[in-house]
């Protein structure tokens, strides 16, 4: 079983956001960078699952520069056998989407795993884009993923309960949480990861498909009103007038 794991870096939700050059750029200054949560303890860790179980190798991918091989090889100390680096600033989703599927069209890999999303810009997109990239079927935001000979049988939430979907390998899923549990590093992991292969090959080259306007931080959250029990219509007249939720 030859497993591809998308991974990409994130900022640390400890960290101090801002941006430069009148909000058009994000301030990377003093920002601590960490895998992707959704891509390490979901799609990384369930990977190497399946591979302690039915056998095979795990190789994890990202789009980045020389600065994201720390990450790197924190995946690596995880467990994953070996990693590949296309040497690029990932500048849009479509951008990394194409990379990832050249790369991959003739590897020969039974199963891409990504995470449902990254909790930077929580878009969703890549998997969904390599898919049809690479003419595959997709599964999106799977809680459970067991392997039967070619076929994978994932849950996923909707609405009101969860479906079971089959899909024949191979197959994009973006994983979601639920999926595995999170593992920690060991020391034995950490000293392996020195030396795992870590192939660097280069971008495709291609243009970015968008372009960042300009960002801004979300408003800062107001106090709690609270209405007494007895008075519904203060609260009717609050969430139509003030909230517009009604």
């Amino acid at each position: 079983m030859k497993i591809l794991v998308c991974i990409s870096k994130a900022p640390d939700t400890t960290s101090k956001i801002s941006f430069a050059d009148n909000n058009s750029k994000f301030n990377e200054a003093g920002v601590q960078y960490i895998v992707n949560p959704y891509d390490e303890w979901y799609a990384l860790v369930r990977a190497l699952e399946i591979k302690e179980t039915i056998g095979g190798n795990v190789t994890i991918i990202t789009v980045g520069t020389a600065a994201d091989e720390p990450i790197i090889r924190k995946a690596l100390a995880i467990g994953a056998d070996d990693a590949v680096r296309i040497d690029a600033e990932p500048k849009d989703a479509l951008f990394v989407a194409k990379n990832i599927a050249d790369y991959a069209k003739d590897k020969g890999f039974d199963l891409i795993l990504t995470g449902k999303e990254t909790i930077d810009y929580n878009g969703s997109q890549v998997p969904g884009m390599m898919a049809e990239l690479l003419d595959l079927p997709y599964i999106s935001s799977a809680s459970k993923l067991d392997l039967s000979a070619n076929t994978a049988t994932l849950e996923t939430d909707i609405p009101g309960g969860s479906e079971v979907l089959e899909v024949e390998l191979p197959a994009v899923i973006s994983c979601a949480k639920g999926m595995a549990e999170a593992r920690i590093p060991n020391m034995r992991g950490i000293m392996a990861s020195r030396t795992k292969p870590l192939t660097v090959v280069s971008s495709n080259d291609q243009n970015a498909f968008t372009s960042i306007k300009t960002y801004s931080l979300p408003l800062e959250k107001k106090g709690c009103k609270y209405i007494s029990a007895e008075n519904v219509q203060e609260l009717v007249d609050l969430l139509h007038n003030e909230a517009k939720a009604i």
